[in-house]
């Protein structure tokens, strides 16, 4: 079989993982909450389902695990792939077999292990995804990723919410649970790396744990690079953490309008951003990408400045709407093949979990401080602290432009990063 086919196959494959890896997400969070909420249970309770999401936080804790053991069957990647997928199932089984009124304490105790198995099949799946697609396919196989992760919130979503009406909840999550087989295709589907080095684990537990830091904090300008992913998409963050507040409150726009523009239009925008944003990431450096594409996150948030200052306007707001979430769909595209290039193969489990951990800080964090801003200040000037906050990554990004500089390289993988320190390939 052709090299060719063999890359198509897997990109095939990464489109296939998006969904299932998308799928769980709404089942154990919004679709949940609206379980409850028909039951009448109290608001206290629904609020309280979102400590059920606490996986995906803390999911680098158990990464090495992934790291360090093989499964018997499919290989190290695909052999975990599979055999959470498979518990996955029967988790979400058991979820549509409970009952919210009778058996609430039952119902969200198995919601959580569905968090946690979904939480690790995405630790499995980006390791996966990471090993398996060479450098110039990293644009595109994100942006497949994105498209079956997306379309399958979707699913799990607004699409269980209209079937639970006529179907019933049971019948939806039995439903949502056989609609996992596509990933469990996928897993199937897709090659295992072939590279026998890449493949070989860690030694030990302590190795799995240990190794993964040691060898990044080998690399040079290891602090910075930490620094610019925190830092890299941190405006963007602030920007959108309001969004709801801003177009409701701050601009007087109805519910249904604000549903319609961020839900069809924006998804819709966002799909053509992630599709531009993998093409082009496959002509062009992985520099040059970061660096247009951040400059793009950073007028995305000049139309929303716009919008402030124009006020309750229809047609600046499809226009802002459309741009922010097109242009940040492109940066997340440059900054997650940033990621995966950013990971020794030895240790893609664990690596790739603690930066995406680290790259969510600003999601997480920022709520608080962009509420102060508004509440003491103005819209207008909430943007412009938005604005100038994208200046401090693309600062970094220029100083480390020898590092990123090259053709999406990963790190050399070595025997021990404590006498043989890998770099990034510049």
């Amino acid at each position: 079989m052709s090299t060719n086919k063999l890359s198509k196959r897997n990109l095939f494959a990464t489109l296939l993982l998006g969904f299932s890896s998308g799928l769980p997400l709404a089942l154990t969070s919004s679709t949940l909450q609206a379980w409850f909420t028909v039951t009448e249970a109290s608001l206290l309770t629904i609020g309280s389902l979102s400590l059920i999401g606490q996986p995906y936080v803390y999911k680098f804790l158990w990464a090495p695990l992934l790291d360090r053991w093989i499964p018997p069957l499919l290989g190290r990647r695909r052999g975990w792939i599979i055999l959470i997928q498979l518990v996955l199932i029967v988790a979400i089984f058991a979820m549509a077999l409970a009952n919210p009124r009778t058996s609430a304490s039952l119902l969200i105790a198995i919601a959580f292990l569905v968090a946690f198995l979904s939480a690790s099949q995405d630790i499995a799946i980006d390791a996966y995804r990471t090993d398996i697609l060479k450098p110039n396919e990293r644009g595109l196989g994100t942006t497949l990723y994105s498209w079956g992760y997306r379309a399958a919130m979707l699913v799990s979503g607004a699409l269980a919410l209209a079937l639970a009406e006529y179907i019933g909840w049971r019948s939806t999550y039995l439903l949502m649970a056989g609609l996992i087989g596509i990933g469990l295709f996928g897993a199937w589907f897709g090659e295992e790396p072939s590279d026998e080095q890449e493949k070989r684990p860690p030694n030990s537990l302590h190795a799995a744990i240990v190794d993964p830091f040691k060898e990044f904090f080998s690399r040079k300008s290891a602090w910075l690079i930490l620094l610019f992913i925190i830092f890299y998409k941190f405006g963007d963050a602030l920007s959108i953490s309001l969004t709801t507040p801003f177009l409701i409150r701050g601009l007087g726009f109805s519910l249904t309008t604000v549903a319609f523009v961020n839900k069809i239009v924006g998804f819709a925008a966002a799909m053509l951003g992630l599709l531009a944003g993998g093409i082009l990431m496959a002509r062009i450096s992985l520099f040059r990408a970061l660096f247009y594409f951040g400059v793009l996150q950073a007028i995305a948030i000049l139309t929303l400045l716009k919008l402030a200052l124009v006020g309750h306007n229809y047609h600046w707001l499809v226009l802002a709407i459309s741009i922010d979430n097109f242009c940040n769909a492109m940066g997340s595209i440059a900054f997650v093949a940033l990621l995966m290039s950013l990971c020794n193969h030895r240790y893609t489990a664990t690596q790739f979990a603690l930066f995406s951990a680290l790259a969510g800080i600003g999601r997480v964090f920022v709520g608080p401080l962009a509420g102060l801003i508004v509440s003491h200040f103005n819209w207008p000037l909430f943007f412009l602290v938005s604005l100038a906050a994208c200046f401090p990554g693309l600062g970094l990004l220029c100083y480390l432009r020898g590092n990123f500089n090259g053709n999406h390289a990963s790190p050399a993988v070595v025997e021990n990063p404590s006498e043989s320190p890998a770099k990034l390939k510049s």
